[in-house]
């Protein structure tokens, strides 16, 4: 035995260890009936599959199972794969995108994705051959410019993710080397490690549990960054290795091979054997002894296990997703709007290229040219009246070089510009930093800042990032009294819809209940004089409430700590809303203080002496909770040898099994569960019975024989025997506890559905705790009916304890397809009506598949909510990408948790919650945000303002260089396409770069529509990001078209203006160059101009740029004349010679430029007249609301009513749905029933 080989040579101190060990509570009465139990038949047809496909892991733990390797290796026996792939596998771990040896391949695909980029490319080949209609230099560095400047940004985010990777990586832990455990690095652990993982510790990788400092080989672990659950899990340990492996020096010399599965992404599953050095026996191993990285240990001070899974092989890994590459749709469009260009510029390359063709054909006739200055008789190729053919195909391939123009290369760079900018006001935004956790909004990735503005559906998780991971004591129901004052989150959002004063000006219940000087306790909320600081002993039902109190104070399983020092008590809980109910009992009179292996102490508030008395309680039997049973009892004997049965659970389930002749008041009391139900919290009904002795005893024979059997119907045994007892039980009453959500939630959601934004929640947490929730945030309504969608039926539930796996497979899939049918047939019957989708973690894995999941979409996308409980973190990575897919519609995914990731990453836009239990989902979100409630923020007004400006940025792209592009046709077709360009070929490189580009980046940073203020005040205008109402197709061509005027109105203006026209004092007209400047003068103050027509809000910095543009072009002028002619060529002293001292040129470029706005100007007038959009009425109100600031005097008070009336839309979620249910309600009380209470059965199940 590894046990006996490690023997403490000093038997006195190993005593003493035993004697420590012994010492240690033992909670075993606490376990729920699955932990611990005996393998099953199932489990010995598990254990078979080992060794076969998908089962080849094999892991050799501790040093003498490496030297049983060594041995096998040196009589010839090869490892085998399952031993080499384990051997092999590390346990670093990477989110990013490149590494170094990708990052130049990977980088560069990623930029020449773009069609431009590629274009340009091209183009800059085609500038280094005598085909080139401008020189090399001023055609390639535009392009390398673009390229190094987006590669450098992408390395930089990279960077940064890296960073955080290594601080997981670099994590430490203790690791069994050299006979004793040793520090080391996460990144450094292998498979067959033994690790020691002390309290409040992350397991570092998958572990199989070999002991804890518990006697019985027990620990507790929360899963929190696993399936989102805050409550504590069991695991305990196999005998065999528990007993033999007490501490660290037991260790030395132990060896053993474990057997299992192969790397999977089954959270909730494991098979395997494990085979200790010198037995001949193999132990089953199952998801009990299973211990999953990013879990963390709780309330245990120290658990020793063997590494079986690292790195991506984890769970939680293999549940991640690699990190895509996301483009938003905008861009995505904005590719085929390139298309679009591309094809129109070979078009009219073509064009030209044959105009071209035909022309120089005729050059030379009968020794004649037409075209002298080409000198067709003496030329090369290219002008050569023979071979006209391949003359008009090599000018395509100048004109393709020469109309690049169209193309706007800089758009990309200035978008990546203005989008990182964007981003740092998005960093900034002060109403976005979360004062508490000094945490501020992250923008982690800028590409898809226009997505925030655009998007249908948000799936969010649950714990962490719909609540804050507590609950709160806040109301009770005791003999049909309601006690509690306090007011919910629910109740204030609420109330400051009806415009209560006095609720909805709160911040918070605590702040506004608390007595001054009194401390605030966490978990506790309850103020009520009737019942705090004793007063409770006055109440005319007392004796109920004494009971109630005990009640709370017993029925639990939770372990108080006390604190040496200061003497107060702390409480473990295995679920936060037990702790909760101990606080209350603390707070108010009875304080549970110690548990024993058998007993539980209290301090309790004598009702007769006023004082506290100590008094304790055997405790006899612990009925677990389960989904199942939905409550939980407790078997005690007080100090006078009476024996009482304890009974906490949902209401549906409870009034059924209460007395008829002893609970006068249970209709009020299911009235006041109603009210508390729809203020959004958490309600059980509490309830008790005294037992005679013989009643418990032969209740005790039974239920010790059920827990004893190995049969498949263990758990209906143990369910006969609790049932004998729970019957005829007298009600006390009924807690509400609030799972407190984040500060302004339920506002938040309602201002997202009243934003047409969908809401999904994908938790792993029961359906239970889920539904609450939705009650809690007002996704859920008293009224709105429930497709409830799940598999914890009697007749699945038989066929799974049969064993057949096609059976149930076959059962399953066929009672989902049902239950979903079933569900659309409802919703389409009942129109008008809201609905709500619930469904379980079974049913979701047979609704996805290929041939259900667009019924079930169908479905889901037909209701008001959709709730997703029991989910994986891979199902909410499929329900995610179905969502994405199906409906083509912008997703994102918002959560705090590990189990997060792979939805983040699937959706469109991730945002991560920057919490306190780990960053793994901030480090794979693009946005992080420290609550929920500021994504009202960051979608309505950023995103919004993002969209609008990144849209307006696009087609204002489009249009000047399609303004400037047409001139160069223009001339090109005025001078019969002879392939010179119409500007100098720096003045065109410098288009885009120098005077046109500040003032678009300056737009699509500051402008804003509207205010941030009206963006929260008419939510609706968001719709036009779902709807893309700013990048449709008919927005993009009516640029274009306007683009094509503009140089039209240009061109044709200029050179009628100077073509007669004496130019110069001694008579001259206008040659080549001074009819160039003078256009492209004309182009860069009509741009520039437009600009400041589309602005809709003016900054300093805009002004700036706006004009800074024009001006650059004058110094440009100026300055590049004035160089030697080598390089300024056409372009020597053309301002200061021509163009500067002729008032015609100032005359022509200010009259030209006014005139090519003018079909903007008419359109936008008579459109905002006559056809306004949205934000055209928002914006029209915005200014009459500067000019008549007195509200009372302002003529548009109904205009904005009415504005405001349609903003504020009719949504089947939200404080405003629940809010209209409560006025129909009250409308017609006479046709209420309680089949749409909260508690109400499915009605598709």
């Amino acid at each position: 035995m590894a046990g006996e080989q490690g023997d403490d040579p000093n038997p006195d101190r190993r005593r003493r260890r035993r004697s420590r060990r012994r010492a240690a509570l033992r909670l075993s009465r606490l376990y729920s009936f699955a932990c611990g139990r005996r393998p099953s038949v199932a489990d010995d047809d598990a254990g078979s599959r080992i060794g076969g496909p998908g089962f080849s892991r094999v892991v050799n733990a501790g040093d003498a199972a490496l030297r049983l390797q060594q041995q096998q290796q040196g009589q010839g026996q090869p490892p085998s794969a399952g031993q080499l792939l384990a051997a092999s596998s590390s346990n670093s771990i990477s989110t990013t995108k490149y590494n170094l040896l990708t990052f130049l391949p990977k980088s560069l695909f990623e930029q020449f994705r773009r069609v431009a980029n590629v274009y340009f490319l091209v183009s800059a080949g085609i500038a280094y051959s005598p085909l080139a209609a401008y020189s090399s230099a001023s055609a390639i560095a535009p392009l390398i410019f673009v390229i190094v400047a987006t590669m450098l940004k992408e390395a930089v985010e990279d960077w940064r993710r890296n960073q955080q990777d290594t601080e997981v990586n670099n994590r430490s832990t203790k690791v069994f080397q050299g006979g004793a455990f040793r520090d080391a690095k996460w990144k450094d652990i292998r498979v067959g490690d033994i690790i020691k993982v002390e309290k409040d510790q992350f397991f570092p990788a998958d572990l199989v549990l070999l002991s804890s400092s518990y006697e019985d080989a027990i620990c507790y672990v929360e899963t929190m960054n696993l399936d989102g659950e805050t409550n504590l899990k069991l695991k305990q340990s196999l005998e065999a290795t528990s007993t033999s492996l007490p501490d660290d020096e037991s260790f030395r010399g132990f060896g053993a091979v474990i057997r299992c599965e192969d790397p999977n992404a089954h959270l909730y599953s494991f098979v395997g054997n494990i085979e200790i050095q010198d037995q001949q026996q193999q132990h089953p191993l199952s998801p009990q002894q299973l211990l999953l990285r990013d879990s963390k240990l709780r309330n245990t001070e120290f658990v020793y296990g063997a590494v079986v899974f690292t790195g991506h092989d984890t769970k939680v890994m293999q549940n991640a997703m690699k990190v895509p590459s996301k483009r938003s749709n905008i861009e995505r469009k904005m590719d085929r709007v390139i298309y679009l260009l591309l094809f129109s510029l070979v078009l009219i390359s073509v064009v030209g290229s044959i105009f071209f063709g035909v022309a120089t054909r005729d050059d030379l006739r009968d020794g004649r040219m037409k075209r002298w200055y080409l000198r067709p008789d003496d030329t090369e190729i290219y002008f050569d009246p023979d071979r006209s053919a391949v003359a008009a195909l090599l000018h395509f391939l100048t004109a393709m070089q020469l109309y690049s123009y169209f193309i706007p290369i800089s758009l990309y760079i200035s978008i990546e510009i203005v989008k990182l900018l964007q981003a740092h006001f998005i960093n900034q935004d002060i109403h976005m930093y979360h004062e508490e956790s000094d945490t501020p909004a992250h923008a982690r990735t800028s590409n898809l800042n226009e997505e925030l503005g655009q998007v249908d559906t948000i799936l969010t998780d649950k714990t962490g990032t719909l609540t804050c991971n507590s609950m709160e004591f806040i109301k009770c129901s005791i003999a049909g009294t309601a006690y509690g004052r306090g007011v919910t989150e629910v109740e204030r959002a609420m109330a400051k819809r009806k415009g209560s004063p006095l609720i909805a000006d709160m911040d918070s219940g605590t702040q506004y209940f608390q007595p001054e000087g009194k401390v605030a306790v966490k978990g506790f909320n309850f103020r009520d004089e009737r019942v705090m600081e004793g007063n409770w002993v006055n109440e005319p039902h007392s004796d109920v409430i004494e009971m109630f109190l005990r009640l709370l104070a017993v029925c639990h399983t939770c372990i108080p700590e006390v604190d040496e020092e200061s003497g107060k008590i702390s409480y473990e809980a295995e679920s936060p809303d037990e702790a909760a109910f101990v606080v209350a009992a603390k707070e108010l009179g009875f304080t549970f203080y110690q548990r024993t292996q058998t007993n539980v102490f209290l301090h309790e508030l004598d009702p007769v002496s006023g004082k506290q008395v100590d008094r304790s309680y055997q405790i006899l039997n612990v009925l677990e909770f389960n989904s199942a049973r939905k409550r939980m009892s407790v078997i005690v004997k007080n100090e006078e040898g009476k024996i009482f049965l304890f009974s906490k659970g949902a209401d549906s389930v409870m009034f059924e099994r209460l007395s008829g002749s002893q609970s006068a008041y249970r209709e009020v009391t299911q009235q006041h569960i109603n009210e508390y139900a729809d203020a959004g919290l958490r309600t059980l009904v509490l309830a008790y019975r005294e037992l005679e002795e013989d009643e418990y005893a032969y209740f005790d024979r039974k239920f010790t024989a059920a827990k004893n059997s190995i049969s498949t119907d263990r758990d209906e045994k143990i369910e006969e025997a609790a049932d004998l007892l729970e019957r005829d039980l007298i009600l006390l009453g009924a807690t509400a506890v609030e799972d407190k959500l984040q500060k302004g939630v339920p506002e938040c959601v309602d201002k997202l559905a009243q934003a047409g934004i969908k809401i999904w929640v994908l938790t792993g947490d029961k359906m239970e705790t889920a539904i609450n929730i939705g009650y809690a945030c007002s996704l859920l309504r008293q009224g709105m009916k429930q497709i409830i969608i799940t598999l914890e039926t009697a007749d699945i539930i038989a066929l799974e304890k049969g064993g057949d796996k096609a059976a149930i497979t076959k059962a399953s899939k066929d009672s989902v397809v049902q239950q979903i049918n079933e569900g659309k047939k409802l919703a389409n019957a009942s129109a008008g009506e809201s609905f709500a989708l619930i469904i379980d973690g079974k049913s979701l894995t047979y609704a996805l598949e290929d041939d259900t999941k667009g019924t079930f979409l169908e479905l889901a996308i037909g209701c008001g909510s959709v709730i997703c409980c029991r989910s994986s973190p891979k199902q909410k990575a499929l329900v995610t990408r179905l969502v994405k897919t199906g409906t083509g519609k912008v997703t994102l995914a918002i959560g705090d948790g590990a189990n997060d990731v792979g939805m983040i990453q699937e959706a469109d836009i991730g945002v991560g919650i920057s919490g306190a239990e780990g960053m793994q989902a901030v480090m794979a979100s693009d946005v992080s945000i420290a609550q929920f409630r500021f994504l009202e923020r960051l979608l309505l007004v950023h995103g919004h303002w993002c969209y609008s400006r990144i849209s307006a940025m696009i087609c204002y792209f489009f249009y000047k260089n399609i303004t400037f592009g047409v001139t160069l046709f223009l001339y090109e077709a005025y001078t019969s396409f002879s392939g010179q360009p119409f500007y100098n070929d720096w003045a065109m490189a410098s288009y885009n770069v120098l005077f046109t580009s500040l003032s678009v980046i300056a737009m699509g940073v500051f402008n804003q529509d509207v205010s941030a203020r009206f963006c929260l005040k008419f939510p609706m205008l968001y719709q036009e990001g779902p709807q893309n109402l700013l990048f449709r197709w008919r927005r993009i061509i009516g640029w274009m078209v306007y683009g094509v005027a503009s140089a039209v109105i240009i061109f044709f203006l200029t050179t009628a203006s100077l073509q007669h026209q004496a130019f110069r004092r001694g008579g001259q007209v206008v040659d080549q160059a001074t009819l160039g400047a003078t256009a492209y003068t004309s182009v860069v103050w009509a741009v520039n101009l437009q600009m400041a027509l589309t602005v809709n809000y003016f900054t300093l910095v805009q002004h700036a740029c706006i004009w800074a543009g024009v001006a650059l072009w004058y110094v440009f002028l100026a300055a590049y004349g004035a160089i030697t002619p080598y390089f300024s060529t056409t372009y020597y002293m053309v301002f200061a010679g021509a163009l500067a001292g002729a008032p015609s040129y100032w005359v022509v470029t200010l009259l030209v430029s006014i005139a090519a706005l003018v079909p903007y100007f008419t359109y936008s007038v008579a459109k905002s007249w006559f056809f306004p959009d949205y934000h055209n009425q928002i914006q029209w109100l915005s200014h009459r609301e500067r000019t008549h600031p007195d509200p009372e005097s302002s003529a548009d008070v109904e205009f904005s009513h009415a504005l405001r009336q349609f903003s504020v839309r009719s949504t089947g979620v939200g404080v405003s749905a629940r809010r209209d249910a409560a006025v129909l309600l009250r409308l017609n009380s006479t046709q209420v029933h309680h089949a749409d209470s909260p508690q109400q059965p499915e009605v598709s199940s």
